[in-house]
């Protein structure tokens, strides 16, 4: 495997400005250079060490597909990591959708023998005996007070801990890329949270302003061993990168993973409005990168493709089918809306598409190392 020619960065810290740590890997040398893109953001000033830390896991798909969920090593890369440095009170946290089994993802995306292994018990957000509790958020909500007038809930088990998102690199057919921002999305909103797609990036707004009032210390590692363009955060192409990034601000280190992709940052809604509002840094040239040297790093990735589900979606939300949404996505007429998605995805592309590019990528090293655990 050929790894992109790096060099050592070692940025001046500026006061008052955002670090994003960026390391080129290799399957080799994972865990520790995660350790390494850790340490080089300087996670321990931001996650008090005698508080709880919360690992909000991302499984996107039930199914394991390149780029698509957390991958085990990421995930084993932070325990260790955190353990190194006396860090003991770790939880992992795992959620489900209404289309994905989090206790089938945990297994097929090979989370649970990290768990495992480490003596790490899951919470699973979505089941008892997790309960969600009302919460009344301090801030300014853009439009979760609007969309959920009943009042938000969130996870009982959240306030008063740290937390370390875990996304991959992936792009969107709803938001052009997701990466930390967007991986609160599962955590802090339960299952009505299709509700809030048609105002999907306002809201990834308003979890980060959450965040912000409920957890001590917030991270994020994100890993690029894969990464996927096209209609993410499924049905996309994968593509080896070897990189991995870490940051204690969500905003930052989504700005430079979306320049990297190819994307202005600045271009897509969510990172605007959250740098609009303070939330964090989404202009890179205010961000100091350290590491390795991304400077000539563009991967010319496409983002917001549709899939055949995800028109239809788009219809609803932005298109004709608009004064129809609260009907087909908010009555009892939804299970529809979960019936085709399942189809499309489990049945079809899963099947004619992705097995096909499944076998393709555990072929590479990374697919190798994936069967290893």
């Amino acid at each position: 495997m050929t790894l992109p020619k790096a060099q050592i960065v070692v940025a001046k810290k500026i006061p008052g400005r955002s670090k994003v740590a960026v390391v080129f890997t290799r399957p080799e040398t994972v865990l520790e250079d995660i350790g390494r893109a850790m340490r080089l953001a300087e996670y321990q000033d931001h996650l008090p060490r005698e508080t709880a830390t919360l690992l909000k896991i991302n499984i996107s798909w039930q199914h394991w597909y390149p780029a698509c969920s957390t991958t085990p090593w990421q995930l084993e890369g932070v325990i260790k990591a955190l353990k190194e440095d006396g860090y003991t009170n770790l939880i992992p946290a795992q959620n489900g959708t209404v289309v994905v089994d989090s206790y089938e993802g945990e297994a097929n995306n090979k989370h649970k023998p990290v768990i495992d292994q480490y003596g790490l018990k899951a919470v699973h957000l979505d089941v008892p005996p997790n309960r969600w509790v009302p919460y009344q958020p301090r801030g300014k909500m853009l439009v979760l007070d609007r969309i959920f007038p009943e009042g938000l809930t969130i996870p009982e088990t959240f306030p008063g801990k740290n937390i370390i998102q875990l996304p991959t690199m992936k792009t969107h057919v709803f938001t052009t890329m997701t990466g930390a921002m967007k991986n609160a999305f599962g955590g802090l909103l339960n299952r009505k949270r299709h509700w809030t797609h048609s105002v999907i990036h306002e809201t990834l707004v308003d979890l980060l302003t959450i965040q912000k009032e409920i957890h001590p210390g917030l991270f994020a590692v994100m890993d690029g061993t894969f990464a996927g363009d096209g209609p993410g955060p499924r049905a996309m192409r994968w593509h080896v990168k070897n990189v991995m990034l870490a940051s204690a601000d969500q905003v930052a280190i989504d700005a430079i993973a979306a320049k990297m992709m190819g994307f202005d940052p600045l271009s897509i809604r969510f990172i605007r409005l959250a740098h609009e509002a303070g939330l964090g840094c989404g202009d890179p040239t205010q961000i100091d990168v350290v590491g390795d040297d991304i400077a000539g790093v563009n991967y010319h990735f496409v983002g917001a493709e549709n899939t055949f589900a995800s028109r239809g979606q788009k219809l609803i939300y932005w298109g004709p089918l608009k004064p129809l949404e609260s009907l087909l996505l908010r009555s009892p007429f939804v299970p529809w809306a979960y019936f085709a998605s399942n189809v499309y995805h489990n049945g079809y592309w899963l099947n004619l598409i992705g097995k096909r590019r499944i076998r393709k990528a555990l072929k590479t090293e990374w697919g190798k190392l994936f069967l290893r655990y």
